[in-house]
């Protein structure tokens, strides 16, 4: 991250930064380069200490990996990022006790897992963010993506949620280098 200034994140291009709105434990302001967008977290917050099920989103740091889209809905993201179409026998492991754990998986699948291919449009476009992914750590929460927001405004599980528009902006001018700072 040579020469871009971390201390200053909405003023870097490379750096989405996610900041609780003081008005609301689930509302939050994306600062994208000179962007700026309503985002949605999770039910619980912002946490430094994540959990499984605890519906808040991570205080951290977290790179942008890969992401899904619906190919029947919705046509691919420009962005540098992979991306792959989602079928209908994917999945999400959010089974701590389980060796796939925050991983993807194929449907029918007998721990916990949530699916992919869902009819809310939420993961009409689904980025999946680095957490606890690289060492993977039971009960340290699972499936934390950048997707789109419901129509409603309704809280996310612990992800971080843009209008659509605002995403593919975001997703047009980002790739694996892109970090999301929460805050």
């Amino acid at each position: 991250m040579k020469g871009k200034n971390l201390n200053n994140p909405e003023r870097t291009p490379g750096i989405l930064s996610v900041r609780r709105s003081p008005r609301s434990q689930t509302h939050a302001i994306a600062h994208f380069a000179s962007m700026r967008f309503p985002a949605i977290i999770g039910r619980g917050g912002v946490t430094s200490h994540k959990r499984e099920g605890d519906g808040a989103t991570p205080r951290a740091p977290m790179r942008l990996r890969y992401g899904f889209y619906r190919a029947d809905r919705v046509a691919r993201p420009v962005t540098r990022l992979p991306m792959r179409a989602i079928r209908a026998d994917d999945g999400w492991c959010d089974a701590p006790g389980h060796p796939a754990y925050n991983t993807p998986v194929r449907l029918p699948f007998s721990a916990s897992h949530e699916r992919l291919m869902r009819e809310d449009r939420l993961y009409d476009v689904c980025i999946v963010l680095d957490w606890n992914l690289t060492e993977r750590r039971r009960n340290a929460g699972s499936a934390i993506f950048l997707h789109q927001t419901s129509p409603d405004g309704t809280p996310t599980a612990g992800c971080i949620a843009l209008d659509p528009a605002a995403l593919r902006l975001v997703l047009a001018h980002a790739g694996q280098e892109t970090l999301v700072v929460v805050e």
